[in-house]
């Protein structure tokens, strides 16, 4: 990783701090509080230990020291568990955010972003990167302010016993920091190697999970378990190299603070021994002021020390962070100052000139269409699988980017705010997503509002019924749609979409899971709810083309037809599908 976009990532880390600025500026206060009351004990403790030794004072009179010293143990031992408390409490706020921007961010750029990318991926985005957050906010950040304080403090209680010993601290504390970048520099990189190979390795292991079925009836499991062991070997490697150069850092560590401690010492030593006479502002070195100095020495560079210790969470802040920018980054479909809207009681007329949809990567998915869709039409989109049909679904739906000119009710349909415009849109796919919960939660599912009666209706016309009425509205789906079959999470799908009284309707391929009965049953439903809807519906059925009102035949990408089924019957591509249909039938 480059260290332009090291520089920026943390920077964008540190812009993340804000909702939780109160709760870190008090974990800095606690801390810097801690850091007085550290030197308090110091002099108690220098004091106790001069007045024993060199001065030979009773015990006894020494009590308010040893009570001081009691109280100052007490204070930051509950000092630092409210830290602790505090930072969990800061890391917390700031996964839940970071994890509710991502899922904003899934829910705008839609199907056809995220299916460029393994479930696994998504599912490391949003548990194992976002997690390795936590003590960049719980524990970095406060201790990055703390080892600039805290030094300080030490250094304003020690210059005026000993400018020598404050000058070999103040001297020796840059050595620590720098090479604590050094080192996290490359640091980052190894964390960020880490993280791309646990994205990989999860979507992976993810995919081979739900293909385990396929896998094994083609004799496939073995094969697929050795790409598992290759990609975890691959996660082992990553993972060794970054608990390397955590080890490495923390060695630079205390060697450099061991050299900086052994310098003061040698220099009190020297000094006792009457060698040096030099930092004690012309008075006699006493053992109060070396006691005092020696003391503090450690607990100078302990929050360095910490700060290197924690410097390991930065680098694995960053490398989880920088697949987490570029996907929160990545380009919108829509403008945030493009918020025109609908007529919420008026019916949709949509126009496509020289429309040519793209790919979110930017690459052409169809040639230039023209079409026009009339209110209260009801028309068939046909042609062979990969025609372009779904990618002009998606184009409506708002998920994908295109060039000229795509108008609803006069509208250029980028220029429509997205959740307002697909409000108006009621969708049935080929395989309908219904979440854990009971059947009615899936049916008003997009906050729909209806009452039970209406519910009675829906449920009627997508002739559902013959199995709600035995299970029960409370029933409870599982994850998956688990407890239902195939057939009856499409029906369940259709009566939703009867319930959103949608003012455009786009069917895609609705009856594909039903069987010959049912099937008919639906699509009598739909044909109804049809004529008060703008429809849009890709189909193969031939009984569904003959009673619409227009029918698109799309090949290669482009619309190479357009007109009623019986202009179209006997010419063109649209009369090869129809003889093809005829044969896969007989």
């Amino acid at each position: 990783m480059e260290k332009t976009r090291q520089r920026y990532l943390f920077k964008w880390l540190r812009a993340q701090q804000q909702p939780v600025k109160k709760l870190l500026n008090l974990n800095i206060l606690l801390a810097s509080t801690s850091s007085v009351i550290l030197v308090l004990q110091t002099w108690l403790l220098a004091t106790l230990l001069n007045d024993l030794v060199m001065l030979d004072t009773k015990p006894r009179e020494l009590l308010p020291h040893f009570f001081g010293l009691a109280i100052g143990f007490t204070l930051r031992a509950l000092i630092l568990w409210l830290r602790e408390r505090i930072g969990f409490k800061c890391g917390q706020q700031l996964r839940n955010i970071i994890r509710r921007r991502i899922l904003e961010k899934i829910h705008q750029v839609g199907p056809a972003v995220i299916n460029n990318k393994p479930a696994g991926s998504w599912a490391t985005l949003m548990l194992e990167q976002v997690e390795n957050l936590h003590n960049f906010y719980s524990r970095y950040l406060p201790q990055q302010m703390l080892s600039v304080i805290a030094p300080v403090v030490i250094l304003i209680a020690v210059f005026p016993i000993n400018w020598a010993a404050g000058f070999i601290l103040m001297a020796t504390a840059p050595l620590v920091p720098v090479f604590m970048i050094i080192v996290g520099l490359a640091a980052a990189d190894s964390s960020q190697k880490n993280m791309t190979t646990l994205a990989r390795l999860s979507a992976q292991f993810l995919d081979r999970l739900k293909g385990l079925e396929t896998l094994r009836l083609f004799d496939r499991a073995e094969q697929q378990t050795n790409h598992i062991e290759i990609g975890t070997e691959a996660y082992r490697k990553t993972t060794m190299d970054v608990l390397k150069m955590a080890f490495l850092s923390s060695a630079v560590l205390e060697f450099f603070t061991s050299i900086s401690i052994a310098i003061m010492a040698v220099y009190f030593g020297f000094s006792y021994l009457g060698q040096i006479n030099f930092g004690t502002y012309d008075t006699s070195l006493t053992l109060f002021a070396g006691f005092f100095c020696l003391i503090l020495a450690p607990e100078f560079y302990q929050p360095l020390r910490d700060l290197g210790t924690y410097y390991h969470d930065r680098a694995a802040a960053i490398g989880a962070a920088d697949s987490i920018v570029e996907f929160l980054e990545q380009k919108e479909l829509h403008s945030a100052t493009q918020t025109r809207q609908l007529n919420e009681t008026t019916a949709l007329e949509i126009k496509a000139e020289n429309l040519v949809i793209n790919s979110p990567q930017g690459q052409a998915l169809t040639k230039p269409l023209n079409f026009s869709l009339s209110p209260l039409s009801h028309t068939a989109l046909v042609g062979q699988s990969g025609a372009g049909k779904t990618s002009l679904m998606n184009a409506l739906l708002g998920f994908l980017p295109y060039e000229g000119s795509l108008t609803v009710n006069g509208i250029e349909l980028n220029r429509l705010e997205p959740t307002q415009w697909r409000k108006h849109i009621a969708w049935v796919g080929q395989n309908p997503l219904l979440l854990q919960g009971s059947i009615k939660e899936n049916l008003l599912l997009g906050e729909i509002q209806a009452s039970e009666e209406e519910i009675a209706q829906a449920l009627k016309q997508a002739k559902a019924t013959e199995f709600t009425d035995k299970l029960g509205l409370d029933y409870e789906i599982k994850d998956g749609g688990t407890g239902i079959s195939v057939g009856q999470a499409q029906r369940l799908a259709i009566a939703r979409a009867l319930l959103r009284q949608g003012s455009l309707l786009l069917l895609d391929e609705p009856t594909a899971s039903l069987d010959a009965q049912s099937e008919n049953q639906v699509l009598q439903a739909l044909n109804q709810i049809s004529q008060t809807q703008t429809t849009l519906m890709i189909t193969h059925r031939i009984e569904d083309l003959k009673q619409c009102d227009q029918i698109l035949v799309m090949q290669s990408g482009e619309i190479v037809q357009q007109g009623i089924f019986e202009q179209l019957q006997n010419e063109g591509y649209f009369a090869e599908l129809l003889a093809q249909r005829n044969t896969d039938v007989a």
